[in-house]
């Protein structure tokens, strides 16, 4: 049996989960909508690096008022996941729509669902004690679909990093950035504002393939539909995909000793620790080293850390910094539309993205600078962390 799927996804990263479900051979209908077994619940939860949840995805229809959205609500099939005592809470949003009041439309579509299985069940009164089932609404444009969350936990959350910085960059969005960056074996990849070691682990788990959610459980582990070697044979086939001999490596530093004690955590927590150098450095001693190297950071954004004055000035001095690396490719997140401007030269290229509600700029420095002619490579006496 077929169903539709939504992979939701922070604005910006659309792109990167629809080649996620390519990827995983399911057949799109939209960019992040698509159509699956039951199987793709567990894969694709498993799986997807970029999205926030997974949705099955029960029905669209247009609801300019409340009685069409009760009359649309009622006429999906939601006996075919929910049993009598089951729970079904309602939660949603709404935008651009003639229905604005987000608890009146929770209301009513909690009474229209509640009506369809009163009827298919033969009771009045639900207790619902049994499986959860968290059931979403968008409204935009007045459209509504409907929809049942797999994930309960979002996606982000690995599993690896219970303790965050201060201003921490959600794993989905790290991960985007690095595939951006495109990271190779013979290549050092560097994040110089490690943090919490986010961007350095997704790379590592991008270079191993590992799938990103391989060992953390989801709220669909308790669907009656999905049988548990759905679940079984998902994590089997991930298991065999990871590529263990790799010869990438990946440098987390930080000024902050502290934080570079959480990520050296976080990195061992995610099982990276072969594959990442942490160590305590300023950002701003970095030189060349005799090799060729690509650099991604999520530095300061004056957001919650540091005054907008103390990050202009950091922003111009990486400039200087950076610019020693001739034949390096560097990758900078910031919310700081002038940043070209304090940082001193032209991006090649820039993309909007969002670390959660916090619009930035990706700003992409690949094109060869300097004088030199003669490539780097990576040695293995090599070791900048000194």
């Amino acid at each position: 049996m077929k169903y539709q799927f939504v992979a939701t996804c922070l604005f910006g990263l659309e792109k990167f989960v629809a080649e996620e479900i390519d990827f995983l051979r399911y057949k799109r209908l939209e960019t992040i909508t698509f159509e699956g077994d039951i199987t793709a619940i567990a894969r694709c939860n498993i799986w997807l690096r970029s999205a926030e949840r997974l949705y099955i995805k029960l029905g669209s229809f247009d609801a300019p008022d409340f009685t069409s959205l009760f009359d649309g609500t009622n006429a999906l099939p939601f006996e075919n996941w929910i049993s009598k005592d089951d729970a079904f809470p309602v939660k949603g949003h709404s935008v651009h729509s003639k229905l604005k009041s987000i608890p009146d439309c929770q209301s009513i579509t909690k009474k229209a669902i509640a009506a369809r299985l009163s009827n298919e069940y033969g009771i009045e009164w639900f207790c619902e004690e049994g499986v959860k089932y968290q059931i979403e609404f968008f409204i935009m444009n007045d459209i509504v679909s409907i929809m049942i969350d797999t994930s309960g936990t979002a996606l982000h959350k690995r599993g690896y990093r219970p303790v965050s910085g201060e201003a921490p960059l959600q794993e989905t969005l790290a991960a985007a950035m690095v595939k951006i960056a495109r990271p190779r074996e013979d290549v050092i990849f560097w994040d110089p504002f490690c943090g919490s070691g986010t961007i350095p682990i997704e790379a590592a788990l991008i270079m191993t393939n590992t799938a990103p959610g391989l060992f953390r459980s989801f709220v669909s582990e308790d669907f009656y539909d999905i049988p548990p070697y759905v679940w079984k044979n998902a994590r089997e086939e991930a298991k065999s995909l990871i590529k263990p001999n790799t010869e990438f490596i990946s440098y987390a530093s930080d000024i902050d000793p502290k934080m570079v004690s959480t990520a050296s955590e976080n990195i061992e927590r995610a099982g990276m620790k072969k594959y990442i150098k942490c160590f305590c450095k300023d950002a701003l001693q970095i030189g060349k080293g005799g090799m060729k190297g690509t650099l991604v950071c999520n530095p300061p954004y004056g957001e919650r850390m540091m005054t907008p004055r103390q990050v202009y000035k950091l922003y111009s001095d990486m400039g200087r910094c950076f610019s020693a690396l001739e034949r390096w490719q560097i990758y900078i997140l910031t919310s700081d539309e002038n940043f070209e401007r304090h940082y001193g030269k032209k991006a090649d290229k820039i993309r909007r993205l969002y670390n959660g509600m916090i619009k930035c700029n990706y700003y992409q420095f690949f094109r060869p600078t300097g004088n030199g002619s003669s490539k780097y490579s990576i040695t293995k006496k090599t070791d900048i962390s000194e």
